[in-house]
């Protein structure tokens, strides 16, 4: 599992033929986005998490994107770090990723590898992302169910609203419960769930759980919750959300490739050639765009 993650990460050449051998092996993983702010213990929720869906006899697999370094394109690993009681067990498999300074709080080869646990024959992955704030929403995409961490005194719902918070949430998770101003924390987003969500019963009202995940406590009630949006959603429900995963994940590797052939194309009819004539006058950027299909299709 670890080679073929690192095949992806690489690009190397091989992927398409790995990825075409183990399409066949995959759709059977719950995939649970956890997400949230720098700070709110998203690490530890994990590590918790997992702890949860293993004495329930469930494989379990951790992908932990990590910031990158800005000097050695690296990760520190710190989720690594947090989840130590969990290296002994052959049936967790960890793995960190670097974002490798992509914005939205996953790496660019994040999918693939999800493939990869998937296809392993992992019943929960658990997707944890880069805390990035306000613009970290790219995981709800990504995942069946998307957990969103908040900790007292980090913002009250209409922030949380403000940043788009609850539009992806699936489960908010208040952490850090036993802090001053938790229950204000969860009356907020209480509050704030009802006026976004409507009352229609064929809506999901993400539920707001309130849990210590550095002593477990309110842990179970997470993935209660967690297992019972997947019920919700039924078999209908997720093929739709792996249906929007997966045109996402085509559309990208179109444009990857359509920007390699832009970027072979001969100067005259290549981007910094049309720019040149946008430049001069001489060509607008819709003709300009025009053409550049037009070479590279």
């Amino acid at each position: 599992m670890a080679r073929l993650i690192s095949l992806v990460e690489d690009g190397h050449p091989a992927l398409r033929e790995v990825m075409s051998a183990l399409a066949t092996h995959t759709g059977h993983a719950h995939v649970v986005g956890v997400t949230g702010a720098p700070g709110v213990g998203k690490s530890t929720m994990t590590s918790a998490i997992v702890t949860a869906y293993r004495s329930r006899g469930r494989r379990v697999g951790v992908l932990a994107v990590d910031p990158s370094s800005p000097f050695s394109g690296g990760a520190l690993l710190g989720d690594r770090i947090r989840m130590t009681e969990h290296s002994a067990d052959p049936e967790v498999f960890i793995r960190s990723m670097a974002s490798r300074g992509h914005l939205g709080g996953l790496s660019w080869a994040a999918p693939q590898a999800l493939r990869v646990l998937d296809a392993a024959g992992c019943d929960v992955v658990v997707l944890e992302t880069v805390g990035v704030g306000q613009s970290e929403v790219e995981v709800a995409g990504t995942a069946d169910t998307t957990v969103v961490l908040l900790a007292p005194g980090m913002g009250d719902g209409i922030q949380a609203a403000k940043a788009g918070i609850l539009e992806v949430a699936d489960v908010l998770v208040v952490n850090k419960a036993d802090r001053d101003g938790a229950d204000r924390t969860v009356r907020d987003l209480r509050q704030a769930v009802s006026m976004l969500v409507a009352s229609d019963p064929t809506t999901w009202r993400p539920p707001v759980v309130r849990a210590v995940a550095a002593t477990g406590d309110g842990v179970e009630a997470v993935v209660a919750a967690v297992d019972e949006h997947l019920s919700f959603l039924g078999t209908d429900g997720v093929r739709a959300r792996r249906a929007h995963r997966a045109a996402t994940e085509i559309e990208g590797l179109a444009l990857d490739a359509l920007r390699a052939r832009v970027g072979g194309l001969p100067g005259d009819v290549g981007l910094d050639g049309l720019a040149a004539e946008v430049v001069a006058g001489r060509l607008d950027p819709y003709a300009a765009a025009d053409r550049l299909v037009e070479s590279v299709t």
